[in-house]
């Protein structure tokens, strides 16, 4: 008798991560759904080996700043939406039937990248946030996030569909999230973003007694962690929500019974 495990009779699909913003988030990201499969195949009873992942593809690209075109309304104005639809393309044509965004303010141009490739699932990382904080009947949150977020009103919009109260930085502690993004993570400071990201989270607890925070952008997460400082707050990752949902897709055809013993 043979040793070798007839594989499976279905795959996963093939996915993708539209990256680069930043890449240290775009990589982080990976990590995140590489263990959000692992927990999915122990969920489902797939065996867990290297050839049960799915293929998926990081597009890790150069694309302009989200914020800053976000508040930059002149005609022409360098947009994030055509290297955005580029690199997605490029998912497609390697055969991605589901995408990620890692990063939250670029969810903005979220319609624009779904109604181009109406074949492709793109999913919405904020709404995946919202339904999980639903799900869990969370009432009220404190949101850390970029001020191209705060401006465009990504997150306030759909906690407010979900009646979830939504408690926002005030401008300077807005200004010192932005510190802690563009010259803490961005620049390799993480000691630099750890203390802005603190301090914004402590003010809000304390002028809002919210008990959870969004950290509603992909650098938040690499600097900022739960620690005595931050005693009584639960933070919520997006990107471990997001990175949950492409996993759930990835398997979503794959059949759940007799898998084990495959």
């Amino acid at each position: 008798m043979s040793l070798v495990s007839a594989s499976p009779p279905h795959t996963p699909q093939v996915v993708g991560i539209l990256g680069g913003m930043g890449p240290a988030a775009g990589a982080d990201f990976v990590r995140l759904f590489v263990q959000a499969c692992t927990k999915r195949m122990e969920v489902l009873g797939i065996p867990v080996r290297d050839q049960a992942y799915p293929e998926h593809w990081l597009a890790q690209v150069p694309i302009p700043d989200r914020t800053a075109a976000l508040n930059d309304t002149r005609p022409g104005a360098h947009q994030p939406a055509d290297p955005m639809l580029q690199a997605t393309g490029r998912l497609a044509a390697l055969g991605a039937r589901v995408v990620a965004i890692a990063c939250n303010t670029a969810h903005a141009w979220h319609g624009i990248l779904q109604q181009r490739f109406p074949q492709m699932v793109v999913l919405h990382g904020v709404q995946e946030v919202v339904a999980e904080l639903s799900a869990r009947k969370v009432q009220g949150v404190g949101l850390l996030a970029t001020r191209g977020a705060y401006d465009a009103g990504l997150y306030q919009r759909e906690l407010e569909r979900a009646h979830i109260a939504c408690s926002v930085p005030d401008d300077h502690e807005r200004e010192q999230l932005m510190q802690g993004i563009y010259e803490g993570v961005k620049a390799g400071n993480y000691p630099l973003a750890r203390q802005r990201f603190e301090a914004v989270s402590i003010a809000l607890q304390e002028r809002y007694s919210v008990s959870t925070l969004i950290m509603g952008c992909t650098e938040i997460p690499l600097a900022l962690s739960e620690h005595p400082r931050l005693e009584g707050i639960s933070l919520v990752n997006p990107s471990v929500v997001l990175a949950s949902a492409l996993a759930r897709h990835a398997y979503c055809d794959m059949p759940t019974e007799g898998m084990a013993q495959a």
